[in-house]
């Protein structure tokens, strides 16, 4: 049985494509780009003949549409209630698919509607792929429907995890959806993708618990903050989104003059960004987490601009748009654009630890788990998701940081937008600052 992973590193997330013995493929929890998947099916000889949802995503829309689209039929939990055709599945159901068969498993906890698929070849159970149940040494957090729901939901997501390793054999692979790196995960940053049911029997925290609200306790205290979108996505995935196949929009060429009521996100490298930018533009870097942030500080409905280097991949950049939600793309505009009009560039400065002056506010945007773990005595914690809201709380002068410069930088467009001036970024972690400068 070939099971093929199709990470997304930047969410923290794992589709699999699955070679069901006849010619044909399964494709679980798929994101919007159906491109990753059809590649992965068309290199291997197969046809996407099934899709399967374990519940109603929140932290990117669902591919199932898409690939649904070239001809394979979807398979969901019934009480996700999907606006579109499907086939819906309950606890207990067993399907043909290929030559194998795939068992049906409530499993809530992350949502009310979660359910995992046993993948059964000859009778034998083989693999499980487990959404955001089971995840290898923890569970996706249970907060993400509604406040009134989030106890109850850690209690079922107890209840899940423990019935998983109560009936499946040792040797059954698991396979979820969410990782350590999500923000839908409660678990820490960084785990295997995979497991087996006999190793999370011995080390899983659902497992080990000495009772039900022993686990719900440490589950609640230990969940930190998650992107505003989050709380869009689960509606848009239930009615079905646009769908657009291989051929994404491209970006238009924009006239610097025709700007208003356009928000402006530079992708470049933050250097880039520094040494010259359009005022008022935003710095989110290009990467695996550009589509996190921007859907965290951006309401859907911003027309958006984008600032690009010639090498950059505009393809990469649309898909991760266009993965949380966001769909509202004015177009992209170059900076030599900008100069030729004999507009002016704003900076900010990008410098070393040694460089920031004595008695300099520091701010650090990291996560709270971040700043928990060690930071700069008498610095101020803003997230970078709640920077704007704060701005207030930044003096003139401040000096950015969250160990790599990336988040740093957004937030000091962030700031600089929101009129804080001489705001800087540097690179240095809390170690290096903390050793580095005299402290007011």
């Amino acid at each position: 049985m070939l099971v093929v992973p199709i990470p997304d590193p930047g969410l923290g997330n794992i589709s699999y494509l699955v070679d069901l013995g006849d010619g044909s493929a399964l494709v679980v929890d798929p994101e919007r780009d159906p491109r990753p998947y059809l590649e992965a099916a068309t290199g291997r000889r197969l046809a996407i003949r099934h899709v399967v949802e374990t519940h109603l995503h929140a932290d990117f829309v669902s591919g199932a549409r898409e690939l649904m689209a070239f001809g394979a039929r979807l398979i969901a939990p019934g009480a996700s209630h999907l606006a579109y055709p499907h086939q819906p599945v309950e606890d207990g159901d067993e399907i043909e698919i290929g030559d194998l068969r795939l068992q049906v498993v409530a499993t809530p906890g992350h949502t009310p509607e979660h359910v995992s698929y046993v993948l059964l070849d000859g009778g034998s159970p083989k693999v499980a792929f487990t959404g955001g149940t089971l995840m290898v040494g923890g569970v996706a957090r249970p907060d993400l429907v509604s406040p009134s729901l989030t106890r109850g939901l850690a209690g079922d997501a107890f209840h899940s995890v423990r019935r998983l390793l109560g009936t499946l054999p040792d040797d059954v692979e698991v396979r979820p959806t969410h990782g350590g790196g999500s923000f839908c995960s409660s678990g820490p940053g960084s785990t295997p993708s995979t497991s087996t049911i006999g190793s999370e029997r011995l080390g899983h925290p659902a497992a080990r618990a000495t009772s039900e609200q022993a686990f719900v306790d440490e589950l609640l205290a230990g969940l930190g903050s998650y992107p505003t979108y989050f709380g869009r996505l689960r509606e848009v995935n239930q009615r079905g989104a646009v769908t657009f196949g291989v051929d994404l929009p491209k970006l238009q060429v924009l006239d610097p003059a025709g700007l208003a009521g356009v928000t402006i996100i530079d992708v470049r490298p933050i250097e880039r960004f520094a040494a010259g930018h359009i005022p008022g533009s935003v710095s989110i870097e290009l990467r695996g987490q550009f589509g996190t942030w921007l859907g965290w500080l951006f309401e859907p409905t911003v027309p958006l601009a984008f600032v690009l280097d010639p090498g950059q991949d505009e393809r990469d950049l649309v898909a991760q748009v266009l993965n949380i939600g966001h769909e509202a793309l004015a177009g992209r505009i170059s900076v030599a654009d900008w100069v030729a009009g004999g507009r002016p560039l704003a900076t900010i400065g990008l410098i070393g630890a040694d460089q920031v002056r004595a008695g300099a506010q520091i701010v650090d945007v990291r996560q709270d788990s971040e700043w928990d773990a060690g930071h700069v005595p008498g610095a101020v914690h803003l997230e970078l998701g709640q920077i704007a809201m704060n701005a207030g709380r930044v003096e003139a002068g401040a000096v950015v940081h969250c160990g790599h410069g990336q988040r740093a930088m957004t937030a000091a467009s962030l700031l600089a937008r929101a009129g804080i001036a001489d705001v800087s970024v540097t690179r240095a972690g809390h170690g290096e600052i903390t050793t580095s400068l005299p402290r007011r």
